[in-house]
């Protein structure tokens, strides 16, 4: 049995995910903060419910001693929860609005892959995969972005660091970047261009990032996709003029 814990996942890309691993055959560990979604979402599926709160140390720790103790061991970790926080130039931000979407995309994504790496490291046989929930604005930012920007940079430097210290203990880490799969955030990210007065950009069915997140954790270890960009297709992410 293949298993794989997933933050995040009570919605979004995380649910969407989650769906597409149960189609593959793989048990899923359902981590999120909303503890009855959670087990609304899980009901009839091969699935270890484990409310929590990334940015809590001992819930993630909780979390994964459950999931273990639940499945015996943990061939993937999909690190999906995050936030965007408040659009607008640097000026105009709150600093406490900075430092919750960083405890939130980075500090959370920290300590679930620490908990992760601890448990691939540790187990018989040792290994397992990390991928990393990274976004365009990991590689080019748009607008009034600064504080996701910032994030979602400092998760592909991670990506490569545990990629890198991964190697001896047979785990590979890698990262996708999604642009604009129809989720709730996108939604939101679509009326504020609105607001603004400007036009929607494209968006892509979730079910493509659901997929290719599962195509990167059906990989064997002696493979890694360290960077993945799937994206909508005419988003204005690349060209000029």
């Amino acid at each position: 049995m293949k298993t794989v814990l997933i933050t995040g996942a009570s919605k979004g890309i995380g649910a969407a995910t989650a769906k597409v691993f149960w189609d593959h055959g793989w048990h899923v560990g359902l981590m999120a903060r909303d503890a009855a979604a959670l087990h609304a979402f899980a009901q009839g599926r091969a699935a270890t419910v484990l409310p929590g709160d990334v940015t809590q140390p001992d819930d993630v720790a909780r979390v994964f001693t459950d999931f273990i103790a639940d499945v015996g061991h943990l061939n993937c970790v999909f690190n999906n929860a995050g936030m965007f926080g408040p659009s607008g130039t640097i000026d105009t931000l709150d600093f406490d609005d900075f430092v919750q979407v960083m405890d939130v995309n980075v500090k959370g994504m920290f300590l679930v892959a620490q908990a992760a790496f601890r448990v691939m490291r540790g187990q018989t046989p040792q290994g397992g995969r990390i991928i990393n929930n990274g976004s365009l604005s990991a590689q080019t930012p748009i607008h009034g972005s600064v504080c996701y920007t910032t994030s979602k940079h400092a998760i592909s430097g991670m990506t490569k660091a545990l990629s890198l210290d991964g190697r001896p203990f047979d785990i590979a880490c890698g990262q996708i970047d999604i642009g604009h799969a129809r989720t709730d955030m996108v939604v939101d990210l679509q009326q504020r261009r609105a607001d603004r007065g400007e036009d929607p950009l494209p968006t892509m069915d979730v079910q493509a990032a659901a997929n290719a997140v599962v195509h990167m954790a059906e990989l064997p270890l002696e493979a890694n996709v360290l960077q993945m960009t799937i994206m909508a297709n005419g988003m204005p992410f690349v060209g000029r003029g």
